[in-house]
């Protein structure tokens, strides 16, 4: 794949499609910067090889223009990383737009406005990516978030760049990340589904059963395998109408080797809430008038077990309501795990919104091997699909 190390960047002018679409608060101030922190390695890597750099990103769902929704807003966030005066142009597309992006001297960026002030932009215009694709000489999709979008700048907008069109730091890194677990990681491979529903996650089930050794099923989402197999889970999550799915897939596990492992106890509350009463249970034996809400320490226990042998690990969707502290403690133990065996030098990948906040909320983002922050994108392309903008980077 061409990645910015095999393209060459001197004299040129990148257009990157990147993505800052970051939290603002209602004085539009930037409330977490990790995305555009994400984004620059990239612009920076661009800009040494005597490149400059043309920005583009949708921000939120705007209905047409609005100013609560402009990029001008995140400028002093990304001066203040990159540490250099940025040129900013209220227009996406347009003679502005050209003539600003024409006037760019070597190692001076350019952000323009948001994407989806136009409607072209989701629709897939091809006028408007022609007219996107004039603003730079070199196209480069660092945005993995709207990979799955077959959208103007993650996609068509390629096809005006037949030859001068690379993947950044961040995008590469992730294809890297999901070839890994799904097709090039060591053996064995585990993958851990939390979060929790069953039919969130079926179509990655079914599309990761023959690619790994071990699948750790946890979260909310037991509970629905738990009463499949004749388990009394009081009033527990349950998706009954996935009963039948859920012992599918555990055959359709056993006939391909793959060993399933659920929880075996669950520290149950009588209420939905953090002070509510705490009371250990078999997984199969909780109380009418008592509910699952993290997995239990023999669960834990036993899930260490399985992580410690095994060489690749992706991890999807906590193992209970990690956002209540009480009921954290069978995430963080899954997470110290997954960081103790990273250390052995097993491969490990964390994805999907929930999961990252729990690396992210227990401070081990960086004791992994990658977090992904793809979110959607990152989901798609574990169930096997091929991402439009991942596709017409290829092409």
């Amino acid at each position: 794949m061409n990645t910015l190390q095999n393209t060459s960047f001197s004299q040129e002018r990148a257009l990157i499609r990147v993505d800052f679409n970051v939290p603002l608060d209602d004085n539009g101030n930037v409330t977490d910067d990790t995305r555009i922190v994400a984004a620059l390695p990239t612009i920076q890597h661009i800009l040494e090889q005597g490149g400059s750099c043309v920005l583009m990103s949708h921000l939120g769902r705007p209905k047409g223009s609005d100013p609560k929704l402009s990029l001008k807003q995140i400028v002093p966030t990304l001066e203040k990383h990159l540490g250099k005066a940025i040129h900013f142009c209220d227009e996406v597309v347009g003679s502005k737009a050209t003539a600003q992006a024409a006037a760019l001297g070597q190692g001076e960026v350019l952000l323009i406005e948001n994407l989806r002030f136009h409607e072209a932009e989701t629709k897939g215009d091809k006028d408007f990516s022609k007219a996107l694709s004039e603003l730079g000489t070199v196209y480069v999709n660092d945005a993995f978030g709207t990979a799955h979008r077959a959208h103007a700048s993650t996609t068509v907008v390629a096809q005006f760049f037949p030859n001068k069109k690379c993947f950044g730091h961040l995008l590469a890194g992730e294809i890297t990340a999901i070839d890994k677990v799904m097709a090039s990681g060591e053996k064995p491979v585990l993958a851990i589904l939390g979060g929790a529903k069953v039919s969130s996650k079926i179509t990655i089930i079914e599309n990761i059963l023959s690619k790994v050794d071990h699948l750790i099923i946890g979260g909310g989402m037991a509970f629905t395998f738990i009463k499949a197999q004749g388990g009394k889970i009081g009033k527990s999550i349950c998706e009954d109408e996935k009963m039948p799915l859920a012992l599918s897939i555990l055959e359709q596990a056993e006939a391909l080797g793959v060993q399933v492992h659920l929880p075996v106890d669950v520290r149950a509350g009588q209420d939905f809430s953090n002070d509510t009463p705490q009371q250990i249970f078999p997984i199969n034996e909780i109380p009418d008038d008592w509910e699952g809400m993290d997995a239990g320490p023999l669960s834990e226990a036993k899930f260490d077990t399985v992580v410690k042998q095994s060489k690749t690990i992706l991890w999807n969707g906590p193992l209970g309501v990690f956002e209540f502290e009480n009921f954290s403690k069978g995430t963080r133990a899954l997470g110290a795990s997954i960081v103790e065996q990273t250390k052995n030098g097993a491969f490990s990948l964390v994805g999907g919104g929930d999961s990252v906040a729990a690396v992210k909320q227990f401070n081990l983002e960086n004791e992994v091997s990658y977090v992904s922050t793809g979110g959607g994108a990152m989901l798609e392309s574990l169930e096997g699909k091929t991402l439009p903008g991942i596709a017409a980077m290829l092409a």
